[in-house]
């Protein structure tokens, strides 16, 4: 008997985003080298792509020198694409960016993608030590994309992005609002929406993207990516205790006190706010959080009301074998037939 329901739709790529998170009790190195054992381990399971993002003066996150990280990542993978979700284009000189995503692209060829976000990863004082200069408006962001993408292209004069120049690396553009899906469609490029933390103007970003889209030397056809929470366990009981972790990390950070990466907490939700349960609602609605069928269902599920191209895919967790068994169970529920998974 066929398969009915959210579980009939067919399974689309998965790809990773690595916040690189520094637990409590440990650092960045060893947080660094973490993220270099999940990408060998997602690639060995079948994700498409393992993108870092920049985050700057986060103590739970180790992947600010993005470009650094990936090129530790790059050498400890082979075949999975490796690439930035995203680089924060305000806080850098495209051709800074042109330079490093270069490099990187003449170490790993053929496996290298650059998304480009225009928030700064931070907050307002750090931004300035980074930029020494915050009076860049919002028409800056798009020029910067054309003055990056021109680089590659060699095709901004005198100055030249080497490595960089005449290397095919492809650019999304990175969003959480109406913006980078209006700008990514003008360009052509692919898009990838914040859904993991940002969900509220998801359905409303894609519709945007995909009626005005305008195919490019880089993509004929609209192509969106979204950002999904997935924490898997054997039991539903053990995923919701370990996306206990998460929960804290996310109400800390709402609310200006963000820190390392705490420990699962029995019970955490319910000692907290209406106010900070709402935060959670809201940034949860994106997830699969229990076992391999439970998963399973609320990924298909998100799939058939979203309908993306693929799925990039974060799982903040405490214990890093927890959260590499977390990849291994999500990647086979999503290929297992509904039936096998109920046995």
């Amino acid at each position: 008997m066929a398969a009915r329901g959210p579980t009939s739709t067919p399974m689309i790529p998965l790809s990773v985003l690595d916040l690189s998170p520094v637990a409590e009790g440990s650092d960045a190195g060893q947080s660094l080298r973490n993220s270099a054992d999940l990408a060998r381990h997602v690639e060995r399971l079948g994700y498409k792509r393992f993108w870092m993002a920049e985050h700057h003066s986060m103590p739970g996150i180790a992947s600010a020198a993005t470009a650094v990280a990936l090129a530790l990542v790059g050498t400890h993978t082979s075949t999975i694409r490796i690439g930035a979700g995203g680089i924060m284009l305000p806080n850098h000189a495209p051709l800074i960016i042109a330079e490093q995503f270069g490099t990187l692209e003449s170490l790993f060829p053929g496996r290298v993608d650059l998304g480009l976000g225009r928030a700064p990863g931070t907050d307002q004082a750090t931004a300035y030590a980074m930029r020494r200069n915050l009076s860049s408006d919002a028409n800056q962001f798009p020029n910067d994309v054309v003055e990056l993408m021109a680089y590659f292209k060699g095709e901004n004069g005198r100055v030249r992005a080497v490595p960089g120049e005449g290397l095919d690396i492809p650019i999304w553009i990175l969003g959480s609002s109406l913006f980078g899906a209006e700008l990514a469609a003008m360009l052509g490029l692919p898009y990838a929406f914040a859904s993991h933390f940002a969900p509220q103007m998801m359905m409303e970003a894609i519709e945007l993207y995909r009626h005005r889209f305008e195919p490019s030397q880089q993509l004929a056809q609209p192509h969106v990516m979204l950002g999904f929470n997935a924490i898997v366990a054997d039991t539903d009981e053990e995923a919701e205790l370990l996306a206990t972790s998460q929960q804290q990390a996310f109400v800390a950070l709402r609310t200006g006190t963000p820190g390392k990466l705490p420990p699962p907490k029995p019970g955490y939700a319910d000692t907290l706010p209406m106010e900070a349960r709402a935060i959670l609602r809201s940034i949860l609605s994106v997830s699969a959080i229990g076992s391999p069928e439970t998963a399973r269902r609320q990924l298909h599920e998100f799939i058939a009301r979203t309908k993306p191209d693929e799925l990039i895919v974060t799982a903040q967790v405490y214990d890093h074998k927890a959260r590499l068994r977390s990849y291994e169970l999500l990647m086979q529920a999503a290929n297992q037939p509904a039936d096998s998974l109920a046995e």
